[in-house]
C-alpha cells in the first residue's frame, strides 16, 4: 500500500475547529498539568496501538505501522517525563478528560466497522495533538518550544497512518463516519469543560486540574 505523508497543515485542516484561545491561555499557566497529561496521552497512545496489534494479528500493514507508532509514543513519554523530572514536577495521578470517552462511546461493535471507527478516532486524536502542539509551542519557554515543535512531524505522520489504515480496512466509504466524528470532536473541543487536560474543551470559569 502507498502511504501518503501529511503535514501539520493537513492535520489542522482535518479538524472542524481550531483550539480555542481560552484553552491556550490556561495551558501556558498550567504547565505542570499540561506536561503530566501530555505524558498520560503518550502512554495511552502506545497502549492503544499495542491493544490493536494483539487484537488484529492478521493485518500486517496495521502491525507494522502501529508497532512504529507505539515505539515513538513511548519515546515521547520518556522525553516528557524527563522534562518533568528536570523541572521538579511530580508525576501525580490525573483523572481522564471527557475527550477520549466522548469519542469512543460511539464505536460500532461489529467488525470491520469497529476497527475502522477506532482508527478514525485515532486520526482525530493525533490531528488534534498536532494542532495543539503548534498552537501552544510559540508561547512556551525555549526548551519546551523546541520539543513541541519537534513532535509536529511525527504527530502528522501518525494522523496520516491512522487515516490510511481506516480507508484500507473499511468495506464502505468512510466519509460519513469521518464527518460524524469530526462534528463530535469539534463539540468536545469547543464547549465548556470542567477539567483542564491536553485534549479538554474550553475551560469553564471553575475548571479543575485534578
Amino acid at each position: 500500500m502507498k502511504w501518503v505523508a501529511m503535514t501539520t497543515t493537513d492535520a489542522a485542516a482535518f479538524l472542524r475547529c481550531p483550539t480555542p484561545q481560552a484553552w491556550v491561555k490556561v495551558a501556558i499557566s498550567e504547565i505542570p498539568t499540561l506536561l503530566i497529561d501530555h505524558a498520560n496521552c503518550e502512554k495511552k497512545a502506545a497502549s492503544n496501538a499495542m491493544t490493536m496489534m494483539y487484537r488484529y494479528v492478521d493485518k500486517p500493514d496495521l502491525l507494522e505501522k502501529l508497532s512504529q507508532l507505539a515505539r515513538e509514543e513511548l519515546l515521547h513519554f520518556e522525553q516528557v517525563v524527563g522534562f518533568m523530572r528536570n523541572r521538579n514536577i511530580p508525576y501525580t495521578h490525573l483523572g481522564p478528560a471527557r475527550y477520549a470517552t466522548g469519542l469512543r462511546e460511539h464505536i460500532r461493535t461489529h467488525e470491520p466497522a469497529r476497527l475502522v471507527d477506532i482508527l478514525i478516532i485515532g486520526a482525530f486524536v493525533e490531528a488534534r495533538s498536532c494542532e495543539r502542539f503548534a498552537a501552544v509551542a510559540p508561547l512556551l519557554d525555549a526548551e519546551l518550544q523546541k520539543f513541541y515543535v519537534s513532535l509536529l512531524r511525527s504527530e502528522a505522520r501518525h494522523f496520516a497512518d491512522y487515516l490510511a489504515l481506516a480507508r484500507q480496512y473499511a468495506q464502505e466509504d468512510i466519509g460519513p463516519r469521518i464527518e460524524f466524528f469530526a462534528e463530535l470532536e469539534a463539540q468536545l473541543i469547543s464547549t465548556p469543560d470542567v477539567l483542564f487536560r491536553f485534549h479538554s474543551g474550553v475551560p469553564s470559569e471553575s475548571y479543575s486540574t485534578q
